[in-house]
């Protein structure tokens, strides 16, 4: 007979958790300390690593509502056993069996990405992120730019790539430029809604081979998210 494992949580899991939520509302995790996962056309993937190790797999079909059931708790404890996970709180004796997905029904991270050489490096401060989210929302555009302005310099910019009136907001930023000093044009697409990060402050590598990396400073999470097919490197 397997012993259960219990433990409980950090509030720095349940954000990782509740922010991969955003990106596939289900989610297997494989005994250890890295959970990942993949939007479910497998053009966004995020990994993190977290303080707690798990020893047994588990699969959840419906993320948001194995959050919501944690919420009903004030200080919950996990027991993880072979099939279902006992969530409980002792001080006010309530608990709750949840059991957990088929592995087969649930959209996983086959292997693991390598990437590619990036041509363009920068840092994306949580500030910066946030604003560039909001002007998006607020002027109604699906898409964000990433286009070379001179040697060190780019301009992130939120638009419509379809329309070409359409509203725009744009900010100058630092960038590192991997091209032996050259003055490469590029302009790299992404889709704003693919942008499902943890807030924070990103190390960011894009590279001419449709993909890119956010690295956080501060969280052990990145991110690696495919370009759209427009974009555009001229080496």
């Amino acid at each position: 007979m397997t012993t259960a494992t219990t433990l409980t949580l950090t509030q720095k899991t349940f954000d990782i958790l509740k922010n991969f939520s955003t990106i596939n509302s289900n989610i297997l995790v494989k005994p250890g300390s890295v959970i990942r996962t993949i939007s479910p056309i497998k053009n966004v993937m995020a990994e993190a690593t977290i303080e707690e190790t798990f020893d047994v797999e588990f699969g959840i079909w419906d993320l948001n509502k194995f959050l919501g059931t944690i919420s009903l708790f004030t200080n919950p404890e996990f027991e993880f056993h072979e099939k279902y996970v006992t969530i409980r709180d002792e001080k006010r004796n309530t608990e709750v069996t949840y059991y957990y997905s088929e592995p087969k029904l649930l959209t996983v991270p086959s292997k693991e990405i390598t990437m590619p050489e990036c041509e363009v490096s920068f840092s994306l401060e949580n500030g910066l992120l946030s604003n560039v989210q909001k002007a998006a929302a607020v002027i109604g555009v699906p898409d964000m730019a990433l286009e070379s302005v001179d040697s060190g310099v780019a301009l992130l910019k939120v638009t419509d790539k379809k329309n070409a009136t359409a509203n725009d907001y744009a900010v100058k930023i630092d960038v590192n430029n991997n091209n032996d000093g050259k003055n490469l044009t590029y302009k790299f697409w992404f889709k704003v809604e693919n942008l499902k990060l943890l807030s924070g402050t990103y190390d960011v590598g894009v590279s001419s081979k449709s993909i890119s990396h956010f690295v956080n400073k501060n969280v052990d999470v990145q991110y690696w998210i495919a370009l759209e097919p427009e974009s555009k490197y001229d080496a």
